[in-house]
């Protein structure tokens, strides 16, 4: 992730989000919903601290919590940062646990074929492109994954290019969430709080019944 001086006191503490690097690992499968990137019994906590490792449980442990095959079980995987998936990831409820619990898996960035619109808006607000290409293409980054766990995936937002392993493909951004990663506007959050003087301000002069 890269990080660059705003021009603007309102985003100076915001990271633009030009370009992201790192190994991945492939998850394989559409229509992956929220419910099994964290099932609903993990979300019953005050912080979204310790989430991480209960990212896809039900589909990496059985019942008696022995891990069963999944890629992010896998040694290879486990310094992983970009996740490779199919369409419609992240579809199901708005739950917003879901990124939360990818990120601090170790998950910077997504690529994929589709993400529902829902969680592609929770990746943002968390400062986590989350970039599309055909079918082929993710197929083909997916099984490159597989045979070089260890190579670096760069995603860059700005270009809309992912490079790995001397290839490159074109990727589809969110005009929005472009702009938005780009210029250091994602975290809507921090963005109200360094304009809290204008925005009291804007209210104090505002006329009221």
């Amino acid at each position: 992730m890269s990080s660059e001086d705003s021009s603007g006191d309102a985003t100076e503490d915001i990271p633009a989000v030009e370009y992201v690097s790192g190994s991945g690992v492939p998850i394989r499968g559409n229509d992956i919903d929220t419910d099994q990137i964290i099932p609903a019994r993990f979300m019953k906590v005050v912080t979204f601290d310790g989430l991480g490792q209960f990212s896809f449980f039900d589909l990496r442990f059985d019942d008696d919590d022995e891990p069963k095959e999944h890629p992010m079980n896998e040694e290879r995987f486990q310094d992983a940062s970009v996740m490779v998936v199919n369409d419609n990831f992240g579809c199901g409820s708005s739950r917003e646990h879901a990124p939360q619990a990818l990120m601090r898996w170790g998950i910077d960035a997504f690529v994929g074929e589709g993400f529902a619109e829902i969680f592609a808006g929770n990746c943002l607000a968390l400062g986590m492109p989350t970039v599309t290409a055909d079918h082929e293409s993710i197929n083909d980054l997916q099984q490159w994954v597989e045979d070089n766990p260890d190579g670096d995936i760069d995603v860059d937002v700005a270009a809309e290019t992912v490079t790995y392993g001397g290839n490159e493909i074109s990727v589809s951004v969110d005009r929005a969430q472009r702009e938005a990663l780009v210029e250091g506007n994602w975290d809507t959050t921090a963005l109200m709080k360094a304009n809290e003087q204008s925005i009291q301000a804007t209210a104090d002069s505002l006329p009221y019944l």
